[in-house]
């Protein structure tokens, strides 16, 4: 059992659900980047998704696609996000620590060696977002070595037959895409996300977290009545961005986030 699972199992004693922030590493700067791990966590995050850029980002908007670009100009690649990952745990980040990233840059670092690394610098699970179940094999068995937990991903569109099947391959928990399409804060949520959330707790014990489309503290408010986690990327991201003090605007919004997903 990893932080990942504890926090979820501490969390269900709560009657709560988690709040999960999503953070593309190398924005807006290098500098500030490792800052925010810092704030975010410090403002109530109960885990992190922490993003590595990628240059085809093909499940992301326009917000982090932008938030991605400016983080491949600023230098970072993926040994520099594994070092501000190691860095934040050497500077005291106890919270779980979930890397997201596609699968090429993996693939050219070498699987055993990416989770080696992944375990090494203290992150506690992997999302790939471009790597469906019956691709997986040598990743998931190199993360299983490791301790690690990959999760993936299900879409509103999926069917019964397929949400078994996801349910059954992640671990830690299972990351339910609310809309179709990609990442990006819509003014509302799903109209039928309960009804999503219902079929997939048919299917698995396992955490539902909800994420994409999450844009304010009254949207996770009412995800966070739902579901097992609320993950919130393009509206913190814009909030960074458009910010002044990109520290203090994150810590602000996750503030209000924290405090609606307790509500």
């Amino acid at each position: 059992m990893n932080r990942i699972d504890e926090t979820f199992l501490q969390l269900k004693t709560k009657h709560r659900a988690a709040l999960m922030p999503y953070l593309p590493l190398g924005y807006p700067t290098l500098d500030v980047s490792a800052q925010l791990i810092h704030a975010v966590a410090d403002a109530g995050a109960d885990l992190i998704e922490l993003g590595v850029p990628f240059s085809d980002p093909l499940a992301d908007g326009p917000v982090i696609q932008r938030a991605t670009h400016v983080a491949l100009q600023n230098g970072m690649t993926l040994t520099k996000c594994l070092a501000m990952v190691r860095a934040a745990r050497s500077a005291g980040v106890t919270i779980p620590l979930t890397l997201m990233g596609y699968y090429n840059p993996i693939l050219r670092f070498g699987i055993g060696a990416f989770a080696r690394a992944v375990k090494e610098v203290g992150a506690d699970g992997l999302i790939v977002p471009d790597l469906p179940p019956e691709e997986a094999g040598t990743l998931d068995a190199a993360c299983r070595a490791h301790d690690l937990d990959l999760i993936f991903l299900a879409a509103p569109t999926s069917p019964a037959s397929r949400i078994q099947k996801i349910a059954q391959a992640t671990r830690g928990f299972l990351y339910l895409v609310s809309v179709v399409g990609v990442t990006g804060a819509r003014e509302q949520i799903a109209a039928d996300l309960a009804e999503f959330v219902a079929r997939v707790r048919a299917a698995t014990s396992k955490p539902v977290c909800v994420g994409f489309g999450i844009a304010n503290a009254e949207s996770a408010k009412r995800v966070a009545q739902i579901a097992d986690g609320v993950i919130v990327g393009s509206a913190l991201v814009a909030q960074i961005g458009d910010a002044a003090n990109a520290v203090t605007a994150a810590q602000k919004f996750v503030d209000d986030l924290r405090a609606a997903v307790e509500r």
